[in-house]
């Protein structure tokens, strides 16, 4: 087993090498559900060309200045729980599709996890100490399933900022208990404010860019909108000499979803697939070339396929829509 183990992180070292980034990622962010999965839940993402999956368990805060994590409970869905992570990363092992372990807070009522900041250094402590409980016990699970990736925190902005040297021995910890490849989330607006990712091995970012102010743009007009960002990206990429990594990229089917393409709040919205669809197209244009760009997973896709999405959703999901068909094609080049 220690002899099958070496083997697989040897493999995992080439396949994720910075200076060569033939084989991308091409993931879909799986969203937890309360039940655990079969083989038919997981058909459509095959089906879709993905080769890896990011799994999400999640722990939850009251309010952005409150320093307690619960996770693992009983009042968690399935999915959400160390139990739901390792028997959906067993299905999808079976069928050699890659994982990333993702862990993500949630703050009560949905506020930006951006901004959790304590009011005081005993305060601090606290969180520091409730998140390193959280945070490495699923670093744990990803070591006891071979995940291939890690991701330490997702868009915790305030939190990494503020508390530089916790997350520069936090990354060593986690070390400690998993072989595997290291990256954190950023926040699209935060990514270059970090020093760690000298010590991760892919540069993470929830890349929601913000990309065109038209109401449906063209291939060419998202394309247009990445230059500055890519050139952005570039130099932090330059600077560590880490590969990038998107660890969430999407776009809502709806009018207007370059303009801030993280806002997930706006519940009217004219449904717009073209743009949903361009979109998706611009962003493999400009990134899935480059020696340097590792892959990403898209966001969201849920296990009950038949039951989301559909041509009259304006939601994120690419499920039973054109989006679908043409990530399909991409990951399949």
């Amino acid at each position: 087993m220690k002899i099958i183990k070496f083997f697989f992180l040897i493999i995992t070292a080439l396949t994720f090498s910075c200076k060569s980034q033939t084989k991308k990622v091409n993931g879909v962010s799986f969203v937890a559900s309360r039940d655990s999965i079969s083989k038919r839940h997981i058909n459509p993402v095959l089906k879709s060309q993905s080769n890896f999956v990011a799994l999400m368990p999640y722990g939850f805060i009251k309010e952005l200045a409150t320093p307690e994590i619960k996770y693992n409970t009983d009042r968690q869905w399935f999915g959400e729980t160390k139990n739901g992570l390792l028997q959906y990363a067993k299905i999808f092992q079976k069928e050699k599709i890659g994982i990333m372990v993702k862990p993500h807070i949630w703050v009560w009522k949905g506020e930006f996890t951006g901004n959790i900041k304590m009011s005081s250094e005993e305060k601090w402590k606290i969180l520091e100490t409730s998140y390193s409980q959280y945070i490495l016990a699923y670093a744990k699970a990803a070591e006891e399933l071979n995940a291939a990736l890690f991701c330490i925190g997702t868009e915790l902005e305030q939190f990494v900022t503020n508390r530089p040297k916790y997350w520069r021995k936090l990354i060593s910890e986690i070390r400690k208990v998993y072989k595997g490849k290291l990256t954190y989330a950023a926040n699209w607006d935060e990514y270059h404010l970090h020093e760690f990712w000298n010590d991760l091995d892919f540069i993470g970012i929830d890349a929601y860019f913000p990309l065109s102010e038209k109401k449906s743009p063209t291939v060419a007009d998202y394309e247009l909108g990445w230059k500055s960002h890519k050139a952005a990206i570039l130099k932090v990429q330059q600077q560590f000499n880490k590969p990038v990594l998107f660890t969430e990229f999407g776009y809502r089917s709806v009018d207007f979803n370059g303009k801030k393409p993280w806002d997930s709040k706006r519940l009217k919205g004219a449904v717009n697939l073209e743009a949903q669809a361009n979109a998706l197209q611009a962003i493999h244009n400009q990134f899935w070339k480059e020696e340097w760009f590792a892959g990403g997973f898209i966001w969201k896709w849920f296990h009950s396929h038949d039951e989301v999405g559909g041509k009259k959703n304006n939601r994120f999901t690419p499920q039973n829509k054109p989006a679908e068909e043409l990530i399909r094609k991409l990951y399949g080049l």
